[in-house]
């Protein structure tokens, strides 16, 4: 399976240590890390896409994605950090948040009664039997979210092109990730919320930035954040891709709102939203 199939999305990712987890759930992960079969990102996001196809043509009722609980891995440091997928919790708290939009007559439409019904006791049954279970991984389809981009600087970006394909194949080995350790990314969430606060009248943007800081805060000090754009480097050619400076842009923007300078902060909030605007354009075009 091709990384393109996996769908047009991008990936916030925390990856923790293993002494972040206790009991019988630190046993299974230190069992799972020596089985050493973790899937790399591409890989587990196929899987997932795969596995949410299937449910959505399945059989009625319809089902959600099932799938062996399965973590990505990386070392930093000689230190094994790893993001648990948590499909079905994901799906669960996904499927509650949209439901929460649709007006009840129109839940049919969407969802069969049966399923529609259940969300909310099975998720408050798997909050109770798991308390201490968090969400490690955000996603967003056809853009990355600005307020992520808070969370990491220009200087951890990793851009890799891939291989050119041969005619007619599709290429892989693509990507552009951030990477940054907890203690950075709780920083300048802190930093920009002291400015945003100060210079923003728009209560939305500071409150998603406040979101997005006490869910980093559920997790260990220790822990590395990962911003992933996954599918969305399908979107860009070579040039796009290599001159995404969206980071860069976001921290000019604050920098420039700290000094009092509306004119520069909104050039640069203009340049990543122009970026994600033409990304979103292509859902519509598609």
């Amino acid at each position: 399976m091709t990384a393109h199939r996996a769908g047009h999305t991008a990936y916030l990712r925390v990856y923790e240590p293993l002494a972040a987890f206790e009991g019988a759930e630190r046993q299974r992960w230190e069992a799972y890390l020596a089985e050493q079969e973790a899937p790399g990102t591409s890989a587990g996001a196929a899987l997932e896409h795969e596995a949410a196809l299937q449910a959505l043509v399945g059989l009625v009722p319809a089902v959600l994605p099932e799938l062996p609980e399965h973590a990505y891995v990386t070392e930093v440091d000689g230190v094994t950090l790893l993001c648990p997928w948590r499909t079905r919790l994901r799906s669960l708290e996904a499927l509650e948040e949209f439901l929460s939009d649709v007006p009840r007559e129109l839940v049919s439409a969407w969802v069969p009664a049966p399923l529609a019904a259940s969300v909310g006791e099975e998720l408050d049954a798997h909050r109770l039997a798991h308390p201490d279970e968090r969400v490690p991984q955000l996603t967003s389809t056809w853009h990355v979210p600005l307020r992520w981009f808070v969370l990491v600087d220009a200087g951890e970006r990793e851009v890799h092109l891939g291989p050119s394909p041969g005619q007619g194949a599709v290429r892989t080995g693509r990507s552009l990730v951030y990477r940054t350790p907890m203690s950075r990314a709780r920083r300048r969430v802190a930093r920009a919320l002291a400015v945003l606060r100060r210079t923003v009248e728009d209560g939305v943007v500071t409150a998603d930035v406040e979101d997005l800081g006490r869910w980093l805060e559920e997790f260990h000090p220790r822990s590395l954040v990962e911003l992933d754009y996954g599918g969305l480097v399908h979107l860009l050619d070579d040039a796009e891709l290599s001159q995404d400076e969206s980071a860069r842009d976001v921290a000019l923007a604050l920098a420039a709102l700290a000094e009092g300078d509306t004119d520069r902060a909104a050039a640069a909030y203009t340049r990543v939203t122009a970026r994600m605007k033409a990304l979103q354009a292509v859902e519509s075009s598609s």
